[in-house]
């Protein structure tokens, strides 16, 4: 069957329908990760955008379901090069159309993905529709494409009531925002009992319990959205508890205490990105998936400075927060697929709740 991607600007990119047949606007990014395609599609920072893989096959490997970091596919589309039908691999347990159309995800394939990059690249990520109408009429729908806004995507991702994981050591409470399981797998393989909350928990709630440590997650959207998770951070910052956060976490406790953030051009998305950690020198290579960043200038000296710059584009990437056991990073130290390059970030938060015994 064939299938359109219509950007709103008019371009219009001809394929082949995959996964699901029904018609879909959204955010469209792009992610330059060779491998990982399910743990991207499982991804609930995705939610309320169409991903784009740069690399031209997908789907050779087929799925594995323990690979999954959530219980569903998140993003609105899937758009690639080639769809590999027939997979190799002696874990796969299905072809990726199979999870493609048992998560009811639209799709296309056999477009010049390189060409949609480098639109994207040049004038900055845009949304677009994928349809299976070959009688599409611009005119009416590019005024509905532009309209198209990512809201409301942490409480759709977010954990309808919490949840314990049990473990023998510290007591770490996680804000689920959109969290990709591998952040809870990583404090529970340090023997971590981690118990998990939705994204709108008070922070009265959460310090009732005397937690070791707070984690703040990663997850989907314009961080300035969450006003009310805001004000909760901040009550969080006031305690003397160490926290840790991930991504949208770290925009959300800039925010908190009074930074500012603003959307990048076509964002940071891959399993490729290389990190400086300023406190040693040493680069590390990450998997990273964010659409704003945290604008370093605005920061109060006196609160945060600057822990991480992105090497590529020297924008923040992470901030040590000042007479607090707090710091913050925009990449994924959990990061499956990907580098494990920065997991040491887990032991230096398991160092910071030593210290508070």
């Amino acid at each position: 069957m064939k299938a359109f991607l219509i950007l709103e600007d008019g371009t219009v990119f001809n394929g082949t329908s995959i996964g699901s047949a029904r018609e879909v606007i959204s955010e469209i990014v792009f992610n330059t990760s060779m491998t990982g395609y399910l743990e991207v599609l499982t991804d609930p920072s995705y939610a309320g955008q169409a991903v784009t893989m740069t690399y031209p096959l997908i789907g050779n490997y087929g799925i594995c379901y323990k690979d999954m970091e959530s219980l569903k596919a998140w993003p609105d589309g899937f758009i690639v090069r080639e769809l590999s039908r027939m997979p190799s691999n002696f874990r796969s347990e299905s072809p990726i159309q199979k999870f493609l159309l048992d998560n009811d995800i639209p799709g296309i394939s056999g477009i010049d993905t390189r060409a949609l990059t480098k639109i994207l690249r040049e004038k900055g990520t845009m949304n677009g529709m994928i349809t299976t109408n070959e009688n599409y009429n611009l005119d009416e729908i590019l005024p509905k494409i532009k309209e198209y806004k990512v809201t409301g995507v942490v409480r759709k991702v977010t954990c309808e009531e919490k949840y314990v994981l049990p473990g023998d050591g510290y007591k770490v409470a996680l804000m689920d925002f959109g969290a990709k399981k591998n952040i809870a797998k990583s404090l529970n393989d340090r023997g971590c009992e981690v118990t998990v909350y939705p994204a709108y928990t008070s922070a009265e709630e959460i310090l009732a319990t005397n937690p070791d440590g707070i984690m703040l997650s990663n997850g989907p959207g314009d961080p300035k959205e969450c006003v009310e998770i805001i004000e909760e951070i901040k009550k969080l910052y006031a305690s003397n508890v160490p926290i840790f956060a991930i991504c949208l976490g770290h925009q959300l406790m800039s925010l908190a205490t009074g930074a500012d953030t603003h959307r990048l051009k076509y964002g940071h998305r891959g399993a490729n990105h290389p990190v400086k950690d300023l406190r040693t020198g040493k680069v590390y290579i990450s998997t990273q998936n964010h659409g704003y960043v945290v604008d370093e200038s605005t920061l109060n000296p006196e609160v945060a400075k600057a822990a991480f710059e992105n090497v590529n584009d020297k924008t923040n990437e992470g901030l040590e927060y000042i007479g607090k056991n707090i710091f913050t990073v925009q990449f994924h130290p959990e990061a499956c697929a990907g580098p494990q390059d920065t997991a040491y970030l887990f032991d230096r938060f398991m160092d910071m709740m030593k210290k508070e015994d």
